[in-house]
């Protein structure tokens, strides 16, 4: 939660179905963020 709150606290449309697509999108942006993040991991031999 903290992260989805890191975008802004308020969801700022007011229509349900904009609602959801705007939480679709925070969601989105945070897993985009998260694998840019995660480092790989690469077997050597």
């Amino acid at each position: 939660m903290r992260c989805l709150k890191a975008f802004g606290e308020r969801i700022a449309a007011r229509d349900p179905d904009r609602q959801t697509a705007e939480v679709h999108i925070r969601v989105a942006l945070m897993n985009r963020f998260s694998a840019l993040g995660t480092a790989e991991i690469v077997r050597v031999t």
